[in-house]
């Protein structure tokens, strides 16, 4: 048996008390299989100059990278080495940056309009200079009223809020990928009911934003069952449904987006994912990248839990 250090309880009861969401894990049942694979961090270049990627990205827990939440520093040092390489992605410069995050959900998709976000700390229970962490990247109204424009197209209403600034599932992950913050970006919300095919409509009516400079981005968790981490019998639960979830990702798009909508059917699906908020924004992503293949770009752990990246295009 590994002794934990009172270190590791402290950051394990932060983590743990300090993010929304958790559900139970019980009685869990022995899962077989699994054992995925160790990816490259490397990027995959774009498919052209011109159109930019779409990427599903796992933000960690609270401000992992920034405060000694009990993470293993060689977890913390491969996921923000990962982090940081995703500014080398497109082969040009993004004009700006959307990014859905698991943390913000309303009753119809909403955008971030401000012209200077202010960050939002979403989380709690942590240490005090967690609610110091700074990044402030500049809002870009015309980009949120494009994204309305496009979404009122395909038929979804849309809301726009003035006040909201970025979550923890923005600024955390994004103050390592873009440290100058010097990109402007916009947050859009999931749809409350969480519905995996109305997400991937999401993400194909704003496809065309790829061809305008905007990089896309989805920030949520493949695993996300805050009670099991560091409880050893849920590895197996999330080696399981990483591996069905890479097949299922990586597919063609018609055999993808099938999968995707049906993930509750996977193996271990509502053991890794109580609920499905950390997940949606792949849905989103996935719509959004249409014929694009996706890639494994990023295959880790964070307290023996499998974690994974996607990137299309």
């Amino acid at each position: 048996m590994t002794h934990e250090s009172e270190q590791d309880r402290s950051g394990r009861r932060a983590v743990v008390a300090g993010l929304a969401g958790a559900a139970g894990l019980a009685a869990l049942p022995v899962v077989s299989g699994s054992g995925a694979d160790p990816a490259s961090h490397r990027p995959k270049p774009a498919a052209s100059a011109e159109r930019m990627p779409v990427v599903f990205l796992p933000h960690g827990g609270g401000p992992w990278p920034f405060v000694d939440v009990g993470f293993s520093k060689s977890d913390v040092d491969e996921l923000a080495g990962y982090l940081r390489s995703l500014r080398t992605l497109p082969n040009r410069a993004p004009r700006a940056l959307l990014v859905v995050s698991a943390h913000w959900e309303e009753t119809v998709p909403t955008v971030m309009t401000a012209e200077r976000p202010p960050i939002l700390y979403d989380y709690y229970g942590f240490p005090p200079e967690s609610y110091q962490i700074t990044w402030p990247a500049p809002g870009d109204p015309r980009l949120a009223a494009r994204v309305q424009e496009l979404l009122g197209a395909a038929g979804f209403q849309t809301a726009a809020n003035a006040e909201r600034g970025f979550d923890h599932g923005t600024f955390i992950p994004l103050k390592l990928t873009y440290p100058d913050a010097d990109v402007p970006t916009v947050q859009l919300s999931l749809k409350t009911g969480l519905d995996p095919e109305e997400h991937l409509a999401i993400g194909r009516a704003l496809a065309p934003l790829r061809d305008e400079g905007v990089f896309i981005l989805g920030s949520g968790m493949t695993f996300h069952n805050l009670r099991a981490f560091r409880d050893p019998r849920a590895r197996p639960v999330s080696e399981a449904f990483d591996t069905w979830l890479r097949d299922a990702a990586t597919g063609d798009e018609k055999e993808r987006d099938r999968r995707l909508s049906d993930w509750a059917h996977a193996p271990s699906a509502r053991l890794a994912h109580p609920r499905e908020e950390h997940l949606l924004p792949l849905m989103v992503v996935a719509g959004a990248a249409g014929a694009d293949r996706a890639s494994v770009a990023f295959n880790g752990t964070m307290w023996g839990m499998r974690l994974s990246a996607y990137h299309f295009g």
